[in-house]
This record gives C-alpha cells, structure tokens and sequence, in this order.
C-alpha cells in the first residue's frame, strides 16, 4: 500500500507543479525541473520516508529514464535539423572541442581529490552538449550514486545560472569588442520560421490532457516501451556491469533512427511526455538526496570541477571562435543551446533582439540532444 502511495505521489505532484507554472508565469520562470528538484531533496532530509523505500526509487529511475529518452527525441526531426544546421556545425563542433579540452584539463587537476571523476566527467559533456536528459540518461548507464549526481546536478545549475545571468545581462555587447557583429547573410527567415515553431511545440505543455491526445500519447509511450523492451533484451547478451550502458545506447540509437519516419514524426505531444518523465525522475531521485550521507569534502571538489569546466569551455570556445571570426551572436545562442537546451533559445534570441539565430541555437540544441549519451559516455570510458 505504501508503494502505491509513494509511486502516486511521484507522478502526480510533477503534473501539480506544471500546471501552477503554466498558471504562473513566475513560477515558470523558475522551471518546473528545478522545483521538483527542489522539493524532492526537501523531502528527503526531513525524514519522512520510512526504511527500504530506496528499492522502490531505484526501479523507478531504473524504467523513467529508458522510457523517457525516445520519446524526446521522437519529435527530433532530424532529416530538418541536418538540412538547417549549415554554418553552425562549425561554431557546435568548436564548442564540443572547447568543453573536451576544459574536461579533459579539469580531470588531471581534480582526479586526486574526487573518487570515480570520470563518470562525473562523463555526465557533464553529455549536460553540456544536450541537456538534462541526457545527464540523467548517462548517471543511469554508468549506474553514479544518486548523491554524486545531486550534487553535480546542483553544481551544474550554479554555474549555469551564472552563465545565463551573464548572457541576460550585456554579454552581446562585452563580446562584439572581441568578435564580429552577427550579419544577415545566408540566412533563410522560413528556415527561423520552422525552427520557432518547434521551439514552441516542445515548451507546450498546455493542452497536453486534451481528450485529442490521448492516443497519441499512448502511441508514443508504446513505441518507446517498445524500444526499451528491445534495449533490454540485448542487454542480456553483455555482462551485467554493462546492462545499463547497452539499454541506454541502443535506445538512443533506435529513436534517432525512428525520428526520420514521417508516421513517427506524426505522434503528437511525444516531447511532453517525455519531458514529464524528465520531471518525475528528477523528483525521485532528489528525494533521495539525503545530505548527511554526502562528503562535504569532495562536494566542494565537485563544485570546482563544474566550474571549471563551465567557464573554461566558454572562454576556451570564445578563442577559437575569435580566430574562426565566429560572430558575437551566434557564439552566445549556440554556448546557450550547450549548456541549456532548445526551450531557453527564444528567451536569450529576444535578449539579443536578434531572432535570426532562432535556427542556430535549436538546431545545436536537438543535435546535442541526439549526440550527447554517445559523447558523454565515450568520455566516461576514456578516463577511467
């Protein structure tokens, strides 16, 4: 009875917070991930839960996370995104270049003092190449301690903030000192146009109960299930410190390629869904955040790591981007699309008043979405 109990709350206070932040705009500037986030590590350190509810919460981000994944990148579209990317693979592609380095630099200045660095190492390119899903997608492969990833959760959060702060605040103007001023030619404003539209689609979650949906819905978690289903019967045919990392691998190779099929294309509200998962399994696994088990020692190490890596990938992208003559405005929206995600791109577009880098800062945001468990992963290995 108290599985139950727990297993509805889960689902359903994440529902309660979207709709107070589709109610409130305040409250959805804070960001419904960030107050589920929030209440799940207030709640674990209150002691409310009673002994052995750990079981239950492990099976839960165990599902969430392989279920959630192919749904987000369903409605990736990625025949489009190939087509707009153009000249913003050069200004991606230097900043993946930028993050390995301050990565890779980071890990010899902190390995001594954080135990298992690498798979720290390794959610922090798949955050900063796609975003949060991909964050928890690799703490579920490489099976990290729910404590590390709160913590490299939370430090992340800081840092970006500070970062978005920066950008909000008069970066464009710091910037144009150092890089050309954004120029209109080559770009297509129906290809903008495409880009918003989507933008938009993926940040919608009104209407998502709408009796309309509901099939579609069902369609999408069906065929997600369906993939994962797939990911775990090959994970029988690895050892078992290797299930995890199989299951998640091969399900976001299957939904990337599931993403080119229009009729797959065609399921409507296949981001929400997934996005909500995004939502509770970031209420589960904050709610078992208890803090008197955390090393203060290393947590500060972690915190430093991040921030390292935050601000020496900026400024190490802002060099090459300098001698690339990367203009100001697409150096901001495409360090945006990394470090945050495809949602915060109108937002920091309408801060530049500048809404022709739309298609840059999408574009980089879906890509990372696709490429970021392989490259966060790859990384992971490497430095072990």
């Amino acid at each position: 009875m108290l599985s139950v109990l727990l297993i509805l709350f889960y689902f359903s206070f994440p529902v309660l917070i979207i709709y107070l932040c589709l109610k409130y705009s305040w409250l959805d500037k804070v960001g419904a991930v960030l107050i589920n986030y929030g209440f799940g590590i207030l709640i674990a350190n209150i002691g409310v839960f009673p002994e052995g509810v750990d079981k239950l919460q492990e099976i839960l981000i165990t599902i969430l996370i392989p279920i959630a994944i192919p749904l987000l990148l369903f409605s990736a579209d990625m025949n489009t995104w190939l087509k707009l990317i153009g000249k913003t693979a050069l200004t991606f592609g230097v900043g993946i270049i930028a993050l390995l380095i301050s990565i890779y630099a980071g890990y010899y200045f902190f390995v001594d003092e954080i135990e298992n660095l690498s798979e720290i190492s390794g959610m922090l390119v798949g955050v900063y190449t796609g975003g949060t899903p991909n964050l928890a997608s690799i703490k579920t492969a490489l099976n990290v301690p729910a404590d590390r990833f709160i913590i490299t959760h939370t430090s992340d959060m800081f840092a970006s903030v500070l970062l978005l702060l920066f950008v909000l605040m008069g970066a464009q103007k710091v910037l144009n000192l150092i890089l050309p001023k954004f120029s209109l030619d080559n770009i297509k404003s129906e290809d903008n146009t495409v880009a918003l539209e989507i933008a938009e689609d993926t940040q919608e979650f009104k209407g998502i109960l709408n009796k309309k949906y509901h099939l579609d819905i069902l369609k999408g978690l069906g065929l997600s299930a369906l993939v994962f289903g797939i990911g775990g019967t090959l994970s029988l045919l690895v050892p078992e410190n290797a299930v995890m990392l199989t299951v998640i691998l091969t399900i976001t190779t299957l939904a990337i390629l599931l993403s080119f099929q229009a009729r797959v294309q065609k399921i409507q509200k296949t981001f929400q869904t997934g996005m909500y998962l995004i939502h509770v399994f970031s209420l589960v696994v904050a709610s078992m955040a208890d803090f008197s088990k955390f090393d203060i020692g290393e947590s500060i190490y972690i915190f430093y790591y991040v921030m390292f890596v935050v601000f020496g990938s900026f400024f190490i992208h802002l060099i090459i981007a300098y001698f690339l003559k990367v203009d100001t405005d697409t150096f901001i929206i495409t360090t945006i699309a990394m470090v945050f995600s495809p949602p915060f791109i109108p937002v920091v577009a309408a801060s530049l008043k500048n809404k022709h880098v739309i298609v840059s800062g999408i574009t980089a945001g879906i890509i990372g979405y696709a490429i970021g468990n392989y490259l966060g992963i790859f990384v992971a290995f490497t430095l072990e």
